[in-house]
């Protein structure tokens, strides 16, 4: 190996150094790598830039989408709303989101998949009295064994048989291709969440719960035609709310107070709600509640899925000072619908439209994105928290859930590639109404898409210097010529790297070294890229491994321990098993 394989190789143990130590953004890292190994002309710079046009990169970009219109149309509410219900036991709570959980992050990448779960879960956990603790932990590791369900389950599935197809010239793997491993896989780590970790989770107390809170005066009206008209209080689940109370009820033109679970509710009814920021978000997403229209201010609701909620407080200098909601016609001065207002940190009584404002009010509005910029500098509002809740469109929930299918269906079908599939589900998406353009572009993680494009060109200086093929030699070295021994050690090895760096990066600095090791072995490539992909995967011991890891780790109250202590176990029992399916569906022999 000359200068440039080694220099390749340093590149990479640089940027593992740096990765792991966790002072610096891992596409920050790559990104410079691609810099210096392309000035330095150890690679050219179309094979610096390759994975910027990759397909598998290009179909994470559009399922980013796909994920975005199943959120935003509300179609995982829906999943959540039938299935979770009323457990009575942790194990019960954790089998109901383990399993919805991990067949939907079969088709949806799970990133969205668990950023869309988490507020539902938390409320959820307050509402049948289960710490969250016990419930995040099932839900994250859930969704990694479900991303490896189908090739489109995460990302990193993408990302390999990107670079597989670019490396060889073969076709790659179909979307069902890594299930025969996949499946039973997952099947065994649902079993042993739901067998041991019951026990084994950390009993924390929600620490939100009991927490000091701004107390806002909320007024919504029941949708004349929406699902709740006729149901009572109670059958709304409105009585259910955590830290969100129903202080009145008014009915043309009479008031009902000390509202009784059985009262049954009427198309235009006005509901008059004391509560915090957090359980008002929660509210609105129920379908069947619509922002209250208050006279002479008709309601934007019509224009919700382009709207978003934030907290403005009125300035000294207000304009609206002294009037009341009513009269300050928040909808033609400001583009605006006022939901709630806080006042002392305590809630106001009376009517919302007959609140008169005063200076420090704490004003709870829906308005347009473009409102945040707009008022910036205006002297009315002290702007302090855009909350970037947006209503979900309930209507469009079961066409997005169409779109998925069909998506898949094409895939799987080989009508169309994974990447056409894709591409053809994210513009279906955006042009059914199940999410915006705006929407779409939020979705799209960009520093993992970075992360991704950029940890190509060092997979390709790895390939391209031999330097992938010394590592596949010591590799071989190792395992004395048995392949079994070998698949183990290369599992081992992406377990490991993705405990420290992400696991897109991890997968695509191994490829290189597999298809090297393979080639001079003489055996087929595809168990081992099979072997890559449930490694990168199957990350459980620290919330660094993986990014759902991370997204649970501050809503379940995690100490770092708490993932080593069940996640180790976790990674060992789920790596055995990786390698020992994958041995049977290849007919892979210790002797072979």
């Amino acid at each position: 190996m000359d200068w440039q394989g080694w220099f390749a190789l340093g590149m990479a143990g640089a940027a593992l150094v740096l990765m792991s130590s966790g002072r610096y953004a891992p596409h920050l890292v790559l990104m410079v790598v691609l810099i210096v190994l392309s000035a330095s002309g150890i690679i050219s710079a179309g094979q610096a830039l390759s994975g910027f046009s990759n397909t598998g990169l290009i179909t994470v970009v559009a399922l980013f989408v796909v994920a975005a219109g199943i959120h935003h149309s509300g179609g995982v509410d829906l999943l959540v709303r039938h299935l979770l219900r009323n457990p009575k036991t942790v194990r019960s709570a954790q089998a109901r989101i383990t399993l919805p959980v991990a067949l939907l992050s079969g088709f949806l990448n799970n990133t969205p998949v668990v950023a869309t779960m988490i507020p539902a879960v938390h409320a959820w956990s307050r509402k049948i009295g289960i710490p969250p603790s016990k419930l995040m932990i099932p839900l994250s590791y859930s969704a990694i064994l479900g991303g490896t369900l189908t090739m489109i389950g995460t990302s990193t599935n993408l990302v390999v048989n990107g670079q597989y197809e670019q490396l060889t010239g073969d076709a790659g793997l179909s979307i069902f291709s890594i299930t025969a491993v996949g499946l039973p896989v997952a099947v065994l780590g649902i079993a042993a969440i739901l067998l041991f970790m019951p026990r084994a989770l950390p009993n924390r107390e929600d620490r939100h719960k009991f927490g000091s809170m701004r107390e806002f005066t909320l007024e919504v009206a029941v949708a004349i035609d929406g699902p709740l008209v006729g149901k009572t209080v109670g059958e709304a689940g409105l009585r259910e709310l955590e830290r969100l109370y129903l202080v009145e009820i008014e009915r043309v033109g009479s008031v009902v107070t000390a509202v009784p679970s059985e009262e049954r509710l009427c198309g235009g009814d006005r509901l008059v709600f004391a509560g915090d920021t957090q359980a008002i978000s929660d509210l609105l997403r129920i379908n069947g509640i619509v922002p209250s229209e208050h006279a002479d201010e008709p309601s934007l609701s019509q224009h919700r899925a382009e709207r978003c909620l934030m907290e403005a407080a009125l300035s000294p200098q207000s304009e609206v000072l002294g009037l009341t909601i009513r009269d300050a016609r928040f909808r033609e001065r400001y583009g605006a619908v006022v939901l709630a207002v806080a006042r002392g940190g305590a809630r106001v009584a009376g009517n919302l439209g007959n609140i008169r404002l005063r200076p420090g009010d704490v004003l709870l509005l829906e308005a347009r994105p473009a409102f945040v910029s707009r008022q910036r500098y205006n002297k009315d509002f002290l702007l302090i928290n855009d909350l970037e809740t947006e209503a979900p469109r309930h209507n469009r929930a079961w066409l997005s859930w169409g779109i998925l299918v069909v998506l898949v269906g094409l895939a799987a079908c080989g009508v169309l590639s994974m990447l056409n599939a894709a591409l053809l589900g994210a513009a279906l998406m955006i042009m059914s109404g199940c999410c915006s353009i705006g929407q779409a572009q939020k979705s799209v993680d960009v520093p993992v898409v970075l992360t991704i494009a950029a940890s190509f060109a060092l997979g390709a200086a790895l390939q391209e210097t031999g330097a992938a093929t010394f590592v596949a030699g010591a590799i071989l070295g190792l395992s004395k010529g048995h392949v079994l021994l070998a698949l183990f050690l290369v599992y081992c090895s992406v377990s490991v790297l993705t405990e420290v760096i992400t696991n897109n990066a991890a997968a695509v600095l191994v490829i290189p070294v597999v298809l090297s090791m393979t080639g001079t072995m003489g055996v087929p490539a595809e168990p081992f890229v099979i072997a890559v992909m449930m490694a990168a995967s199957a990350s459980f011991a620290t919330p660094l491994g993986y990014q759902t890891n991370m997204m649970v780790f501050g809503p379940g109250g995690y100490r770092f321990g708490d993932f080593v202590r069940v996640g180790l176990p976790m990674n060992v029992f789920v790596g055995l098993a990786s390698v020992a399916v994958i041995a049977m569906v290849y007919g892979i022999s210790p002797g072979w």
